[in-house]
């Protein structure tokens, strides 16, 4: 479930995010566990469940799921070179690195040799790369 995707990287408990969101612990429950669909409850409830994870609401229905899905597949799978690139580049970005310029040097060199040299992925996944993390 993409909630519980969501609790997981921020840290949180469905109990936190029931007492952050004011939404019935049991109904965050019966969303997390499939019970019920997040699909078919009140746009209140949504919107108080994606306000508390700071998310969007769209993220927390069956679109947003599907385009997380896409993101996942873009960002897994690929060719070693590209894949070494971007997980430096990640971790550039999170730990501050003062290299920043280089590593998206190679990122961005990296991407262009898998779409234009290699065919290891289409133009749409190489724009994807580059729009999420180079401009």
């Amino acid at each position: 479930m993409i909630i519980e995707t969501i609790l997981k990287r921020q840290g949180i408990t469905k109990y936190q995010l029931a007492q952050k969101s004011g939404i019935p612990y049991t109904t965050l429950s019966d969303i997390c566990s499939g019970k019920s669909k997040i699909e078919k409850s009140n746009a209140e409830t949504i919107y108080k469940i994606s306000k508390a994870l700071g998310v969007s609401m769209e993220l927390l229905t069956e679109s947003g799921i599907r385009d997380s899905e896409k993101e996942k597949a873009y960002e897994t799978g690929l060719p070693k070179y590209l894949q070494h690139d971007l997980d430096a580049y990640k971790d550039g970005l999170k730990n501050g690195s003062k290299v920043m310029d280089c590593l998206w040097g190679e990122l961005y060199g990296s991407i262009n040799i898998a779409e234009i040299d290699d065919n290891a992925i289409t133009h749409e996944h190489a724009d994807y790369l580059r729009k999420k993390y180079l401009w």
